[in-house]
C-alpha cells in the first residue's frame, strides 16, 4: 500500500479531499505496489515509488494530463482502468496448470507413434506440441504471471527485453511449426508418388531443425518491443515496423499458406469422391478414403482453431496502431486482455483436436497413461517397412501368403517325390 503521510488537524481541514483518498487507499488489499481499491477507486498502480509521502487521485479514466500533475515520469505513466481485474491471473493459472501437463503427455504419446509408424506427420506434430509448450513456460509463465503479476515489471529493462525476445521466438515456433505439416499432408494427398520419395524421419527433422532456428532469429528485433500498456506516447515509426511484422508472422503469412493449401486439399478430396462414386456406378472397386480423410480433418481442425483464436488479437493490435492506444482507452484494454487469453488457448487445445479425430493418438494416450508398452500396429510395420516404393501392399500380402503357403505346406502322399 502507498505510504501516506501523517497529517495534522490544520492539514485536514485545509483539504478535505485529501484525507478522503487516504480513506479510499486505507481499504486496499495490502499488497505493497501502490494498489488503491475502493468502490470508486480503479486498479491503479504507482510505479517505481520509493517511498515518498504521496497520494494518488483517483480518476475515472487516467490521462497523460493528470500524471504530469503527479510528476510521474513518461515511463511511470499509469495505463487505462484494468476492468477484468485479476480474472487473467486466474485464467492463466488455470490454463497453465491444466496445458503443460496435456501437452507432456501429447508429446510423450507423438514420440511413441513417432518411433513405431516412422512417419513424419507425427514428427511434426511433436514439433507443433514442444513449441506449444515453451510458449506456455516464457509467454504465460515468465512474461505474465512473474513479471506482471509478481514483480509488477519492476525488473532489470535488460530482463524484460530478453524475455521478449524468448516470447515472440517461441510463439513463432508455435506457430510455423504447423505450416510444414500443412505443406505435408498437401503433398501426401495431391502428390502422394512424391510424397513417398521426399517424406521421411530425417528430412522431417531438418525441416524443423530449420523451422526453430529461424524462429529464434526471427525473435531478435522484438528486442524493441514497446510495452504496449504503460507506454502513452503515440507508436513511433519503429513500433509501426515491429507491429507491421509481428502481426504478418505470426498471422497474415501463415494464414495465408493454411488458406491455399487447405483449398487444394478439399479441392483434391472433392474430386476423388467425385471419381469414387462413378467407379461405384460402374460396379468398380474403390479404395476408401477414410483414413486420408480423419488425417484431413485434424489438420484442418488445427489451421482453423488457430486462424479463429488469434484473429482477434491481430485486430486489436492494429487498431492499437493507428485508432487508438491501449495506455488511453479502456476498452482497447479490456479487448487487449480478452484477445490475449484467447491466443494462448489456442496453445491447450490441440490435444482433444488430436483425440476427437485420431483413434492411434487415443489408443497411444491410453498405453501412455496405463503404463503400457506394447506397440501398436506391429503387424503392419513390417511388412510396410520392406515394401519397395513401386510396390502396392495388397501385391505384398498376396506375395507373402502364397510364399507362405508353399514353403510351408506339407506335400501330400501322391505328390511326393520318390527317394531314388
Amino acid at each position: 500500500m502507498a505510504q501516506i503521510g501523517v497529517m495534522g488537524p490544520g492539514d485536514i481541514s485545509r483539504d478535505v479531499g485529501a484525507l478522503k483518498m487516504a480513506q479510499c487507499s486505507m481499504k486496499g488489499d495490502g499488497d505493497g505496489d501502490g494498489i488503491l481499491r475502493g468502490p470508486i477507486c480503479s486498479v491503479n498502480k504507482l510505479v517505481g515509488f520509493r517511498g515518498a509521502a504521496k497520494v494518488m487521485i483517483d480518476w475515472p479514466n487516467v490521462t497523460a494530463s493528470g500524471n504530469q500533475e503527479l510528476g510521474l515520469k513518461p515511463e511511470e505513466l499509469q495505463k487505462s482502468k484494468c476492468v477484468l481485474g485479476f480474472i487473467p491471473v486466474i485464467y492463466y493459472s488455470i490454463l497453465l496448470s491444466i496445458g503443460v501437463p496435456v501437452n507432456i503427455l501429447t508429446a510423450v504419446a507423438l514420440c511413441r507413434l513417432a518411433s513405431r509408424t516412422k512417419k513424419a506427420l507425427y514428427y511434426y506434430l511433436l514439433a507443433v506440441t514442444a513449441s506449444d509448450i515453451l510458449s506456455q513456460l516464457f509467454i504465460i509463465f515468465v512474461g505474465f504471471l512473474l513479471e506482471t503479476a509478481v514483480f509488477h515489471r519492476d525488473v532489470p529493462a535488460l530482463l524484460l527485453h530478453s524475455v521478449s525476445v524468448a516470447e515472440f521466438a517461441a510463439n513463432h515456433a508455435s506457430i510455423w511449426s504447423t505450416v510444414p505439416l500443412t505443406v505435408d499432408r498437401y503433398v501426401a494427398l495431391c502428390h502422394p508418388l512424391l510424397h513417398r520419395q521426399i517424406s521421411y524421419p530425417a528430412r522431417a527433422r531438418k525441416i524443423i531443425g530449420v523451422v526453430l532456428a529461424t524462429s529464434i532469429v526471427s525473435g531478435v528485433p522484438f528486442f524493441w518491443w514497446s510495452d504496449m500498456w504503460r507506454n502513452s506516447h503515440p507508436p513511433t515509426a519503429l513500433d509501426t515496423v515491429l507491429i507491421w511484422t509481428h502481426v504478418t508472422i505470426i498471422y497474415f503469412l501463415p494464414c495465408s499458406i493454411f488458406l491455399v493449401l487447405n483449398s487444394l486439399i478439399i479441392h483434391t478430396l472433392r474430386v476423388r469422391q467425385r471419381e469414387q462414386r462413378c467407379q461405384e456406378e460402374q460396379g468398380t472397386k474403390s479404395a476408401p478414403l477414410q483414413r486420408l480423410g480423419k488425417t484431413t480433418a485434424m489438420l484442418l481442425a488445427i489451421t482453423s482453431v488457430f486462424s479463429i483464436l488469434w484473429a482477434p488479437r491481430t485486430i486489436v493490435v492494429i487498431y492499437h496502431l493507428y485508432v487508438s492506444t491501449v495506455h488511453r482507452d479502456w476498452r482497447i484494454h479490456l479487448a487487449y486482455d480478452l484477445s490475449n487469453m484467447l491466443a494462448m488457448l489456442n496453445t491447450a487445445v490441440n490435444f482433444f483436436l488430436y483425440c476427437f479425430v485420431s483413434k492411434p493418438f487415443r489408443s497411444a494416450v491410453r498405453d501412455v497413461i496405463l503404463l503400457r508398452g506394447s506397440p501398436l500396429y506391429s503387424r503392419r510395420a513390417l511388412p510396410q517397412q520392406q515394401v519397395p516404393t513401386n510396390a502396392s501392399i495388397s501385391s505384398l500380402y498376396s506375395g507373402n501368403s502364397k510364399r507362405f503357403q508353399r514353403d510351408f505346406t506339407p506335400l501330400s502322399p501322391h505328390g511326393a517325390r520318390k527317394p531314388s
